[in-house]
């Protein structure tokens, strides 16, 4: 079991500590096995990161049963996720069971019965949880296994290696990685013969605590709590030495010898980035210095164009890690930090709780397995817009260290040359759109999340709209930023959803927005815009929001009368 995790005794005393919970979430789990262990563990690892778990767990072996009856307790109980285990086990007996001359077809006719389960639990409202199996060989056909098709060991690879398909053709299933577990801890910690034998307990408690922490990744993800930013320390992190006293020439990076685990690093944050996390550096060096590497050694895989911020000078790591998280406008709670230096972590820790910061091993070779292992980054989704994060964070900088020569807001605002782009959902814009739900925490009026069938659902009703703002100035295109989903209730227009990104928060966006929301509720003959705010531990910041846009609080809602409304003072120009 990994180090920092607790072990599975901690997690059992975890649910009767009554410990607080900032949500509540409900779970149903099936399995093809004994479960009440990965229960416990699924709870006690929820219980000690500010959740609880309302789980109900279907009676033994009862899969099919559970998912597919309408009238199940499974069903009945209304679950937002289902979670299955298929055991490697079972789906062996299954095979065993099947006629030879149809063992050849044997994967393809359990993955469409994954997507089954996948439709079943779409049609509840669910989102579906699925293992993947943990790898074997059965021994019948040796190595030979894997060229013959009618091996079990083959069609369970085969069955493995298709489920990325499964889940790509139904957006509310999401695979959790056993194979991953496995393959850090090898078989021997997966199951424990003896207790397989006496008791159908596929999983041992070994692992578990592993296992729990995947799937609540997973689901915290889909709940749009992720990280989002790595900042890095240079020396002896990024690279080997310290380059102001080493000089360029001399720092340990590139394929060879010592340089080898901090390229390994490199690469690791190199995709990252190429992925959509936001890569910043915050360094205790002269700065021209410290970009030196970048800019010059060849050996160097990221460059100056791969970090969002760059903060290489002698204040300590606190007050940096501060002004990154002002420029980048996202919460503490999103960002990670690597550093070689237990001091310097240990002060970040301190005056800074919420970032994350790994205890780096001493070993630099180990500095990429150990990170690896600890599944920071996890995502429930991927868009086309990731990949140009970091240049728009790029972009933020600038406007940031622009403003300090205006005198005022309204100069500094005017001089963007801000223009919005508004637009409805489309196939373009769908995948975006259903992103930014799902990992806007902040600026989030009622915190839904929407996958894209549920967007596509919503829209589909007549009396449905859905607006996308994007918005691009002299420094470059922020893309999309704000999101609202409107429904009309006769003459009122109820704001269903307000999202918009932190990036462009003061910038007057609100004003347009809201401008743009009166124009399109009047336009079908609405008189009052209804609002509805409701508070999670991250959505602070818009608590005031409907009061500031001169809304009024009546029966648990915000009101506005639009009947002689005065279109809100904006210095963004609205694209034709």
């Amino acid at each position: 079991m990994h180090p920092s995790l607790p072990d599975f005794n901690r997690l059992k005393k975890a649910i009767k500590q009554n410990l607080p919970a900032t949500k509540t979430i409900r779970v149903a789990l099936a399995a093809d096995s004994a479960s009440q262990f990965l229960c416990t563990a699924l709870q006690g690892y929820a219980a000690l990161h500010g959740l609880k778990l309302d789980l109900y767990e279907a009676p033994y072996n009862q899969i099919g049963l559970q998912v597919f009856n309408p009238a199940s307790e499974l069903n009945d109980f209304k679950a937002k996720y289902i979670i299955l285990f298929e055991s490697t086990q079972h789906l062996q007996k299954h095979f065993y069971h099947t006629p030879l001359a149809e063992r050849g077809d044997f994967a393809q006719h359990h993955l469409q019965q994954i997507g089954d389960y996948a439709e079943a639990a779409q049609r509840n409202g669910a989102k579906l949880i699925y293992y993947n199996f943990t790898d074997t060989n059965d021994g019948v056909f040796g190595n030979f296994a894997t060229n013959y098709s009618r091996s079990f060991p083959a069609q369970l690879r085969l069955l493995n290696a298709r489920l990325t398909e499964v889940a790509s053709q139904h957006k509310n299933m999401f695979v959790v990685d056993l194979l991953s577990i496995q393959s850090r801890y090898g078989q021997a910690a997966m199951i424990d013969p003896k207790v397989y034998i006496q008791t159908d307990m596929v999983l041992g408690t070994e692992i578990l605590p592993s296992v729990a922490k995947l799937t609540l990744d997973t689901i915290a993800a889909i709940e749009g709590t992720f990280k989002k930013c790595l900042i890095l320390d240079l020396d002896n992190t990024v690279w080997g030495g310290i380059i102001g006293d080493d000089g360029l020439n001399n720092i340990q990076v590139g394929g060879l010898g010592a340089g080898k685990a901090f390229t390994q690093l490199q690469q690791w944050a190199k995709e990252l980035k190429n992925r959509g996390i936001i890569l910043c550096v915050a360094s205790k060096n002269t700065e021209h210095i410290a970009m030196e590497p970048f800019e010059k050694h060849p050996d160097m895989v990221l460059r100056m164009e791969d970090i969002s911020v760059f903060m290489a000078n002698w204040d300590n790591k606190v007050k940096n890690i501060q002004r990154i998280q002002e420029i980048l406008n996202i919460g503490f709670d999103s960002m990670v930090f690597v550093d070689d230096n237990p001091f310097e972590r240990n002060m970040v820790k301190e005056n800074l709780p919420a970032v994350t910061v790994p205890e780096l091993p001493e070993d630099p070779s180990l500095y990429l397995d150990y990170l690896l292992s600890l599944n920071l980054f996890e995502t429930a989704s991927v868009s086309d817009n990731d990949e140009i994060r970091t240049h728009q964070y790029r972009q933020e900088a600038k406007r940031v260290a622009a403003q300090q020569y205006f005198e005022n807001e309204d100069e500094y605002l005017k001089s963007l040359d801000m223009v919005a782009t508004v637009e409805g959902l489309t196939d373009f814009n769908l995948p975006r759109v259903a992103q930014l739900t799902q990992r806007s925490n902040q600026f989030n009026l009622r915190t839904e999340r929407f996958t894209e069938e549920e967007m596509l659902h919503f829209s589909k009703d007549s009396n449905n709209s859905i607006l996308n703002f994007q918005l691009a100035d002299k420094y470059g295109d922020h893309g999309l930023i704000a999101i609202i989903m409107l429904q009309q209730q006769g003459k009122e227009m109820f704001i269903n959803n307000w999202i918009m990104s932190c990036r462009v928060l003061k910038r007057g966006m609100e004003n347009f927005t809201l401008n743009t929301i009166v124009s399109t509720a009047k336009s079908v003959g609405c008189t009052v815009l209804k609002g509805e705010y409701l508070p999670t531990p991250k959505n602070g910041i818009v608590e005031n929001h409907y009061a500031d846009l001169g809304f009024t609080f009546t029966d648990n809602y915000w009101t506005l009368n639009i009947t002689d409304y005065t279109p809100l003072k904006t210095f963004i120009e609205k694209k034709i």
